[in-house]
């Protein structure tokens, strides 16, 4: 008999996500490179999905438990709307379920390698909800959040762009806010790429744009010297 094993480390991954509130919802960003250890393998990995009508979510990390993840919000979903007891899930208990699902599965020594951004509608009483969850079981609220290489890079452009004008910022402006962030990681990261998709939560529902790729400038790049670099 085999003795149990456990995953050791993730194998395809996606990188950073990104979340922040402005004045009529919650946007998320995030690339579609999963990539196969340092090789870019996949290039067209979704990873901001919608749970029922209230709530988004992107994940980086693991791309295979994410995957087992949506299948679990699936079944919590289709559960929840057998009952008909007039109640839904909102982004609030998304959030709650995920963190106690992720300390879970961490104190039985078998995490799912995940980060994850969950953004919506906060309950039935209306309001916003943007909250964190890594594969620990750790979880907050902010009004901007990263996960991946973006805790370091992105998440100081997001609060000086954002925090403190979470009720002014009109969506134009969150979008760019959102695509220069993804510009610098994929300057930045070498497990980002420039193809990206955003995702809304506002009183109009949930969207979630087709896959498009960032302008990006490399003329800086003839003058940069040293590391190599040559005249």
């Amino acid at each position: 008999m085999e003795p149990a094993t456990r995953t050791q480390n993730p194998v395809v991954t996606g990188t950073s996500v990104l979340g922040i509130k402005y004045k009529d919802g919650i946007m998320l960003a995030a690339d579609t490179l999963a990539s196969y250890g340092s090789l870019a393998r996949f290039r067209d990995v979704e990873r901001l999905i919608k749970v029922g009508n209230t709530t988004i979510i992107g994940a980086s990390g693991d791309i295979s438990d994410f995957q087992y993840i949506t299948h679990l919000l699936e079944k919590i979903l289709i559960k929840e709307s057998n009952t008909e007891d007039g109640h839904q899930l909102y982004a609030r208990h998304i959030h709650e379920y995920l963190g106690r699902l992720m300390y879970g599965r961490r104190s039985k020594h078998n995490p799912l390698w995940n980060s994850m951004v969950v953004g919506g509608i906060r309950d039935g009483e209306g309001g916003t909800f943007l909250g964190f969850v890594d594969l620990q079981g750790t979880t907050y609220e902010a009004p901007t959040i990263a996960t991946g290489y973006g805790a370091y890079i992105a998440q100081p452009i997001l609060r000086k762009a954002v925090e403190g004008r979470e009720d002014t910022l009109t969506e134009e402006e969150a979008e760019k806010v959102l695509e220069d962030c993804m510009r610098v990681l994929f300057y930045r990261d070498a497990r980002s790429i420039n193809k990206i998709q955003i995702a809304k939560v506002n009183a109009s529902g949930i969207s979630i744009s087709d896959p498009r790729f960032l302008d990006t400038e490399w003329a800086f790049a003839e003058g940069i010297r040293g590391y190599g670099a040559t005249d």
